[in-house]
């Protein structure tokens, strides 16, 4: 049974075209009762990461976004490197938990990462005094990405790891039997850019944990001296071939075809990309250029999520200790918590629905590590404060 809100609750949403607006809560609205929060979270990611497979986590992570809005189409979600947040509608309950259970098997066999995974009734949360506030992020028309806001979704993130209240992690619950044994629908999912490489300096990951997250940007704006934060931008768009993501990608699209025959199909597929992009091609409605743009537009490379606010940005060099200094008198103060991560180059995740009509998000990762290290060095932080 729906509230009436169902099918237009997040299309109706007003959308904010600026990174800067997301810290406006007259943009945010609270997710109606009858909704869920699924969410995922990469158990041993730091060991995974430790051992190269950074771009494996980031895919699991990025699974069961593909997943889910292949199924049920427009739903607020996040990624956040390791592990990712999405509100269903009550209608499409049943067919999440087959979905998320598939993903789990999924990333289990051909990825070797062991992916939780929980679904929580909003309603639930709310009787527990813990809030899910809704913000849609756009850049551009039709392509929208969630912003988070009152407790709930970090509460669920710590119950699928059995951490905080037992009841929430007793009703995430997504059980084997639950797993049909089809493969989930990952169309549209790839990795198929080169790194993106600093140059400015270093691509850095920061995730902050503090009560304004406003005066927090705005202040770090100041002191990189950029009006935005960025780490993707048209210069360093660029791929080649064979992609690093290649046999990756045929994994997620075989389902319970031949691998070998994929592998063909996606490398053919990724041949001609390259072709395509290096010859800057327009083929009928595609403009290999126009594409371009629209990556360095859609690509995602913030987070926010209740209390904590993640960025991966294109920092210059001489900036990094004057930011670092900031973060760390801000600490000492007791006024923010943060780990913060830097790399030669950032990492992006693709989901591509349409790449006619502009309907392809692409999410960011420092490299090296980026969130993943960001948040273990954050965790660090906190512990060492109590």
């Amino acid at each position: 049974m729906t509230d009436g809100r169902s099918e237009t609750f997040y299309k109706s949403l007003l959308p904010m075209d600026a990174t800067a607006n997301i810290f406006d809560t007259r943009h945010y609205a609270r997710a109606p009762d009858s909704w869920f929060v699924a969410v995922s979270d990469i158990k041993g990611s730091t060991a995974a990461v430790a051992e190269g497979r950074h771009s494996d986590v980031n895919f699991a992570a990025a699974a069961m976004i593909a997943a889910l809005t292949n199924f049920c189409g427009s739903l607020p979600y996040q990624f956040g490197g390791d592990g990712a947040a999405v509100l269903i509608p009550p209608e499409y309950e049943l067919e999440a938990r087959r979905i998320l259970a598939r993903v789990r098997r999924f990333v289990r066999r051909e990825l070797r990462l062991e992916l939780r995974v929980g679904i929580i009734p909003v309603s639930t949360l709310h009787t527990m005094s813990l809030d899910v506030q809704v913000g849609r992020y756009e850049p551009s028309p039709g392509n929208a990405y969630a912003v988070f806001l009152g407790g709930g979704i970090e509460a669920c993130e710590l119950a699928i790891k059995q951490r905080g209240h037992p009841e929430l992690f007793r009703q995430s619950i997504v059980e084997e039997q639950e797993d049909d044994g089809d493969p989930p629908n990952l169309e549209g999912l790839s990795c198929r850019w080169t790194p993106l490489k600093s140059t400015r300096g270093r691509m850095v990951s920061l995730v902050v944990r503090c009560a304004d997250h406003r005066e927090i940007h705005d202040a770090l704006c100041r002191l990189v001296g950029f009006e935005s934060l960025k780490a993707a931008s048209l210069d360093i768009l660029k791929t080649k071939w064979p992609p690093k993501g290649l046999i990756r990608e045929a994994r997620a699209r075989h389902g319970k075809g031949f691998l070998w025959l994929w592998i063909i199909r996606v490398g053919l597929e990724t041949l001609f990309a390259v072709f395509v992009f290096r010859f800057k091609l327009r083929m009928g409605a595609f403009d290999a250029e126009r594409y371009r743009r629209e990556i360095a537009e859609n690509a995602v490379d913030f987070a926010r999520s209740d209390d904590v606010l993640a960025m991966t940005f294109d920092c210059p060099t001489d900036r990094l200790e004057v930011m670092r200094s900031y973060l760390e008198e801000r600490s000492a103060r007791g006024e923010l918590h943060y780990g913060l991560h830097e790399s030669d180059h950032a990492v992006m995740t693709c989901l591509v629905a349409s790449v006619t009509e502009n309907q392809h998000v692409h999410f960011v990762d420092g490299g090296d590590g980026g969130y993943t290290k960001a948040a273990t060095a954050l965790k660090a932080q906190l512990q060492a404060s109590n």
